[in-house]
């Protein structure tokens, strides 16, 4: 599939509404040339107003998309461009874990991902900008996530670390963070950040919706 999905994009930019790393990188080990803008879409949603994580988790990848959308400019010989933005959230309890604030929120975090399993949501949202039309389409992955049993020693550890202060849930599965993980189902990428299987059969679908239009 992978192969088909690039040369129906060669030649084409293709633009992510993301600064991370993790996205960037899944997106470049299987040929995907990125343009990186970060959106400057406020992550301020109520969560309280949407009827599920997957809900909110979309809305984000939405309001990301659309914002580096409104403000770029199409390059000269430019007919159309595709812009993927994503939003990544824990849920366990029905309470959405985000980005931990400092330290002691990383180390609560962990203290109630220990042991259970929870549910990763990421939201994509995929927009065709062209000169006179913009046209969206959004779709969201869920995976579970089993971490194993985790002292105080092993979690003040892993804080120490630095590396949970940046990532929803206060851990990253593909680095230091995958050591607490004792079981996973569902897409391996959604828990990094991109679920790679469902972003390719969407935008696969897309592309052939968005050439005839």
């Amino acid at each position: 599939m992978i192969s088909i999905l690039l040369r129906q994009l060669a030649g084409r930019r293709v633009i992510l509404a993301s600064a991370s790393p993790r996205r960037v990188q899944i997106l470049e080990n299987v040929g995907f040339s990125c343009t990186v803008v970060p959106s400057n879409f406020p992550e301020t949603l109520d969560k309280t107003s949407f009827a599920s994580p997957a809900e909110y988790a979309i809305a984000n990848s939405k309001g990301k998309s659309l914002e580096v959308a409104e403000s770029l400019k199409l390059e000269h010989g430019e007919d159309w461009v595709v812009i993927i933005g994503a939003d990544t959230v824990v849920e366990i309890d029905g309470v959405i874990l985000e980005k931990p604030q400092d330290k002691d929120g990383a180390y609560n975090m962990l203290q109630k991902l220990s042991g259970r399993t929870h549910l990763v949501h990421t939201g994509v949202s995929l927009v065709k900008k062209s000169v006179d039309e913009t046209k969206l389409h959004c779709f969201h992955e869920q995976s579970e996530v089993t971490f194993g049993e985790l002292n105080d020693d092993m979690i003040t550890a892993y804080v120490e670390s630095g590396e949970p202060l940046d990532k929803a849930g206060a851990y990253g599965i593909q680095g230091l963070g995958g050591t607490l993980v004792k079981k996973i189902n569902g897409d391996y990428f959604n828990v990094v950040g991109l679920p790679l299987y469902q972003l390719c059969s969407e935008l696969n679908s897309q592309l052939k919706i968005w050439t005839i239009s």
